[in-house]
C-alpha cells in the first residue's frame, strides 16, 4: 500500500472536540498524540477518548497514527494494548536510540497482534528520531522492520539532545534533515520533516517547506490545520512539473519507438534519471487523486489524470 502523508497533524489523544475539528481538516493523517501534550494524570483518559472516537465514527476516512510514550516513561504497554484496535494505521515511536528499540516494538507489536487475532503486521512503524545515537544510526533503523513505512525527524529534542540552538537559520538542523532523507529514500521508505515551531509566522514556514521539498521530504509534521494548505502545495506537483514530466515520458517513449536511446526536451537530454524523476512525479499525482476520489465517495481513477 502506498501513503500520502503530505501533512501529518497532532492531536492531542484526550481532546474529544480537536478530534472533530481535525477529522474535518484536509489533513492527509492526524496523529492522536499520547506523549507531549498529555499530562501523566490524563494518560488513561487520553487512551478512552480515542477509543470513543473510532467508535462513533469520528475519523471516517482518515488515517491515524498514534504518538506513543516512550520506553522510559511506563505507559507504552498500556497504550499498545489499548491502542492496537481498527481505525489505527499504526503507531509513531519516540525517542529511538538505536534499531534495538524499533526490533522490541516490533516484536511487542506482533505478540500483541496474535493475542488479538490481528493478520501479523498490520500496525505500521513511523521511527520518530529525535536524539543523536538516532540520527546516527538511521540508516538501519530505517531498514529494521518491514512495519516501517516512513521516517521522521524531530528537532526540538535532537536539539536539546546535542546541546545545540535551533536558531532561526535552522543550521543545526540541517545536517540531520538530509541525513534523515537519504537514509529513508534508501529504505524505501517516506521522509517526513520536523514540525515548525512558530505556527504563526507562515513566511517562516513556507521556507521551511521550499528547503524539506528541496532536501527530498515527502510530507511535514503540523501543530495547527492552518499549516495543512501549504504542505500541501510544496509536497504535490506543480501544474509545470505535471506538464513537463508528462511531456518528457512520451518523449523518451517516442524515442523508444524509433529505437533512439535519448530524447531531448527544451534542449536538454533526458536520461534514465529524468524520466524516473518524471514517473516518481506523476505517481504522485495519481497517489493525491486516489485521495480525493476516496474523500469524495468514489474508490477508481479516471482514465486520465
Amino acid at each position: 500500500m502506498q501513503y500520502l502523508l503530505r501533512s501529518m497533524l497532532f492531536v492531542p489523544g484526550n481532546r474529544g472536540d480537536l478530534h472533530k475539528k481535525a477529522a474535518k481538516s484536509e489533513a492527509d493523517t492526524l496523529i492522536l498524540d499520547m506523549e507531549d501534550s498529555i499530562l501523566d494524570k490524563l494518560k488513561s483518559e487520553a487512551r478512552e477518548t480515542i477509543i470513543r472516537s473510532l467508535a462513533e465514527g469520528v475519523f471516517k476516512n482518515k488515517v491515524l497514527f498514534v504518538r506513543l510514550n516512550d520506553l522510559d516513561s511506563g505507559h507504552l504497554l498500556k497504550d499498545i494494548t489499548k491502542l492496537t484496535i481498527d481505525g489505527i494505521t499504526g503507531f509513531i515511536y519516540p525517542k529511538s536510540y538505536s534499531e534495538k528499540d524499533i526490533i522490541f516494538f516490533d516484536s511487542l507489536l506482533t505478540a500483541v497482534e496474535k493475542d488479538k487475532g490481528f493478520n501479523p503486521g498490520k500496525f505500521k512503524i513511523i521511527p520518530l528520531l529525535e536524539t543523536a545515537s538516532a540520527i546516527l544510526r538511521v540508516e538501519k533503523i530505517c531498514q529494521v522492520s518491514s512495519r516501517i513505512i516512513a521516517a521522521v525527524y524531530g528537532s526540538e529534542d535532537f536539539v536539546a539532545d546535542i546541546h545545540g540552538i535551533h536558531d532561526k537559520e535552522g543550521k543545526a538542523l540541517f545536517y540531520p534533515r538530509a541525513r534523515v532523507v537519504l537514509a529513508a529514500r534508501a529504505a524505501g521508505i517516506i521522509p517526513i520533516d520536523t514540525l515548525h515551531v512558530n505556527i504563526h509566522d507562515l513566511d517562516d514556514l513556507e521556507e521551511n517547506l521550499k528547503l524539506a521539498k528541496t532536501l527530498g521530504f515527502e510530507g511535514m509534521l503540523l501543530l495547527h490545520p492552518k499549516e495543512i494548505e501549504l504542505a500541501h502545495k510544496y509536497f504535490s506537483p506543480t501544474q509545470e512539473e505535471l506538464e513537463r514530466a508528462r511531456k518528457i515520458i512520451t518523449l523518451s517513449e517516442k524515442a523508444a519507438r524509433e529505437n533512439i536511446r535519448i530524447a531531448i526536451i527544451d534542449n536538454t537530454f533526458i536520461g534514465p534519471p529524468m524520466l524516473t524523476a518524471a514517473r516518481n512525479i506523476i505517481k504522485r499525482q495519481q497517489l493525491i487523486n486516489e485521495k480525493k476520489l476516496v474523500k469524495n465517495g468514489k474508490n477508481h481513477l479516471p482514465n486520465s489524470y
